[in-house]
């Protein structure tokens, strides 16, 4: 355990780098399992979300071996044992061994998964795609096991265009005879990277980043080297970061595609942000202006952006609404922003935010992933220090945040806590 001290109203300046997906890391590591032959990931961020989900990896028998930045994955001994609880509700993503066992061994059995309190993630559309392949669904005492004899391509439709339910699905289909039409797949850079990867151990995959993905199965895989694309969700951290401090960052190794919701919404509020060869310069000066935000699947503004993008609005001028339309309980952030002297309402889904002149440090938890980010957003604006306690969310998802934040010139402290017994501190 840890937390974070951070002195605030201090302008970022300089150059950040971004790390590889998260979002795009974990259902490649899940793929894996699919092939017999070792496959290579390059550049692998250095994330606790990463580690859990390796360690899934190797108690269903995969060899996980790492050299620099760099893993190695060998599934060839991998078996579709039963993944405990305790394991799987570390990560959300770790139902997503779900579709590559299925699809590899015609069996799987794991416990529900866990991962952050920010609303209802059921597995229902997961499982009617399974369904559809062929597979027998039964659910009981806190597990789900999927079998079948052999699965065969259908054509499924997703009531909600669901990142998860589409990897899952498009995972499971790919050993499967025929072919699978997935309609209204969800859309996310973080799906078409996935295809590729699939593509390049072999798969025969069309159509992500639509909304209708065609799966024609294949009866091997091989292995493959491959690199995942930048994290466009750290790098509109980033961004935020830059715009809240009303400093002057070049963030790198982005794709300004992938950010373009964002972008927009910045731009609005009176930022510069500028495109650069694989980089976005962003800059701000004086106070900004409120602005109103929905989130909304992919390309719409992202739910992972929700948290950062109104600890920004704050200290903006005017008022801002912000609509979350993706999870009911993404707001436990608020209460946290509102001990830091920021003036919000909330009802329902919907929070309005009263800009204030200026926030002062407060000592704050975080409670969730990117609940963690916007409270290290506004830690860096606030007058004085700030102390950000639930650090583990943070680093679940964010490679060495806070080293980063401090070579654009914030200070911030890291510092480790003793674990923690029956509740107490030893």
């Amino acid at each position: 355990m840890a937390r974070l001290e951070i002195a605030g109203s201090i302008r970022l300046e300089g150059e950040i780098e971004v790390s590889g997906a998260k979002n795009s890391i974990l259902p490649i590591l899940a793929a894996s399992l699919l092939t017999p032959e070792p496959c290579c990931l390059l550049e692998v961020p250095r994330l606790a979300d990463v580690r859990t989900m390796q360690e899934v990896l190797e108690f269903l028998g995969a060899r996980v071996g790492q050299a620099g930045r760099n893993l190695w994955l060998d599934a060839r001994e991998a078996v579709p044992r039963e993944v405990p609880p305790g394991l799987m509700r570390r990560l959300r993503a770790s139902n997503l061994v779900m579709g590559p066992l299925l699809g590899r061994f015609r069996e799987v059995r794991v416990a529900y998964p866990g991962g952050c309190a920010i609303g209802s993630r059921p597995m229902d559309l997961h499982l009617k795609g399974f369904v559809a392949l062929g597979a027998e669904i039964r659910e009981d005492h806190g597990f789900i096991e999927a079998r079948a004899g052999r699965l065969r391509g259908a054509d499924v439709h997703l009531d909600f265009p669901s990142v998860g339910a589409t990897e899952n699905i498009m995972m499971a289909a790919v050993l499967a005879e025929g072919t699978t039409v997935i309609r209204n797949a969800a859309k996310e850079p973080e799906i078409v990277d996935l295809q590729n990867f699939l593509n390049r151990i072999g798969a025969r995959i069309k159509g992500a980043g639509s909304d209708v993905i065609r799966v024609t199965g294949v009866k091997s895989l091989t292995g493959a080297e491959y690199q995942v694309i930048p994290d466009r969700i750290e790098a509109g951290t980033h961004l935020v970061a830059a715009a809240i401090t009303r400093g002057r960052v070049v963030v790198r190794n982005v794709i300004p595609e992938h950010l373009e919701a964002l972008v927009a919404k910045l731009r609005e509020a009176g930022v510069r942000v500028e495109p650069l060869d694989s980089a976005l310069l962003v800059e701000a000066s004086g106070r900004l202006r409120g602005v109103d935000c929905k989130t909304l699947p992919y390309p719409g503004f992202p739910t992972d952006m929700q948290p950062q993008m109104m600890a920004l609005l704050t200290t903006a001028e005017g008022t801002s609404v912000i609509t979350e339309s993706i999870f009911e309980s993404r707001f436990k952030h608020v209460d946290e922003l509102r001990r830091m002297g920021a003036q919000i309402k909330v009802e329902g889904r919907v929070a309005v935010v009263y800009g204030v002149p200026r926030l002062s440090g407060a000592l704050v938890e975080a409670t969730d992933l990117r609940a963690a980010a916007a409270l290290v957003l506004a830690g860096l604006v606030a007058e004085n220090t700030t102390v950000l306690e639930g650090v583990e969310h943070l680093d679940r998802g964010y490679e060495d945040l806070d080293r980063k934040y401090r070579a654009l010139g914030a200070k911030i402290v890291r510092e480790e806590l003793p674990q923690v017994a029956g509740g107490v501190r030893v």
